[in-house]
């Protein structure tokens, strides 16, 4: 309508791996679509990657948490609590930072994916989390005291979006189907995935490796695949997961392409043509993975809870075929996956994401 404001939405996610910057793309397409004006914050490489996507939008730095990972898995946990005041300062520190933004960039809206700090007393706000039950090792009781402070958090944006099916388990299980909701309200908003499912065609006969998440790990199974990849009559495509190029050198080897990043439509094609995919179980890659119906070997982070519990719950279901990454045997599980007749899909819920961003863009102040 003439003479009527276009909404300004902040858009900022985690910069715990690329994950959670990639499960926005659609997001942001859909705030596109209600003829918003969108603002992306995020650091360096984050900017770098949905600059890719989104070249005309405006974009803003904001520093990330830069958490770091131990090498050995048995060690994470210890290394994550060993930054938790670090985290705790951060999320203090980026609070103090949207409030310079929403005046100076006039936001009227906000989406935080996993950033506990991006919530506003006058601006209404949405988390983004398929984790509301998180995964601990230590029990029952200290999964219910995690989840209260959880929720101590969540509870302070206007909503909760959850990238998963209502009907549980979904695809992420008893992470976000809890016994009991945040308080704020909260949507099921299906698969957040930039990908589009794959069109049934000719007999597959490469093998796409997908590197993801953050250093060291990252790095770490990287070394591991190239050491056990040799010439077959199988190729094989390698996606390394650095959008900024910034990474070592890796062997050249016959039958094998390399790429530090792909844009999506490019890595939807090679998702597609996959006869199988070797990746992470983190969640971003599950829903991608889920949206494409491929056959997917998933190998979670050592020491990642989370990515162990979704693991086991997909190959328990017989969607997936896991294995730890210190069992990791690359032609053994290749060759089961060719035995098997495992592959992760599901029912397309677009319809659920456009309703969440149309209900929430429509709820603004004018």
């Amino acid at each position: 309508m003439p003479g009527v404001r276009k909404k300004n939405i902040l858009v900022a996610p985690l910069d715990w791996g690329l994950g959670h910057t990639t499960r926005c793309i659609p997001i942001i397409w859909e705030l596109i679509n209600n003829n918003c004006t969108i603002i992306i914050a995020g650091n360096t490489t984050q900017v770098y990657l949905l600059k890719q996507e989104f070249p005309q939008l405006t974009f803003i730095d904001l520093e990330g948490y830069n958490v770091h990972y131990s090498k050995k898995g048995n060690r994470f946990l210890a290394t994550i609590a060993r930054q938790l005041p670090r985290i705790a300062k951060a999320i203090r520190r980026e609070n103090e930072w949207l409030k310079k933004i929403v005046n100076t960039h006039r936001i009227d809206g906000i989406i935080s994916d996993n950033r506990f700090g991006l919530y506003h007393k006058k601006v209404p706000s949405v988390f983004i989390t398929h984790q509301l039950n998180i995964q601990t090792p230590l029990g029952s009781p200290a999964g219910l005291l995690t989840r209260k402070m959880n929720y101590s958090r969540i509870n302070r944006f206007t909503h909760c979006w959850i990238p998963d099916f209502e009907a549980s388990p979904g695809l992420a299980g008893a992470l976000s189907h809890p016994p009991k909701m945040p308080s704020i309200s909260c949507t099921y908003t299906g698969p957040l995935s930039r990908m589009q499912p794959a069109i049934a065609g000719e007999p597959k006969k490469m093998v796409l490796i997908l590197l993801s998440g953050p250093e060291p790990q990252r790095s770490l199974f990287e070394r591991l695949i190239f050491s056990q990849l040799r010439p077959t009559e199988l190729s094989f495509v390698v996606v390394r997961g650095l959008p900024d190029g910034k990474g070592p050198q890796v062997p050249a080897l016959p039958n094998i392409v390399v790429y530090d990043h792909l844009p999506a439509k490019e890595l939807n094609r090679c998702l597609a043509e996959a006869a199988v995919v070797v990746c992470r179980s983190g969640y971003s890659t599950v829903m991608d993975v889920c949206v494409v119906g491929a056959k997917a070997i998933m190998v979670p982070t050592p020491g990642q809870t989370e990515q162990e519990y979704l693991a086991a719950l997909l190959a328990g279901s017989g969607s997936i075929i896991t294995a730890s990454q210190d069992d990791f045997d690359l032609y053994a599980l290749l060759e089961r996956a060719q035995q098997s007749n495992c592959r992760l899909s599901a029912p397309q819920e677009e319809q659920l994401l456009k309703k969440a961003v149309r209900d929430f863009v429509g709820s603004l102040a004018g």
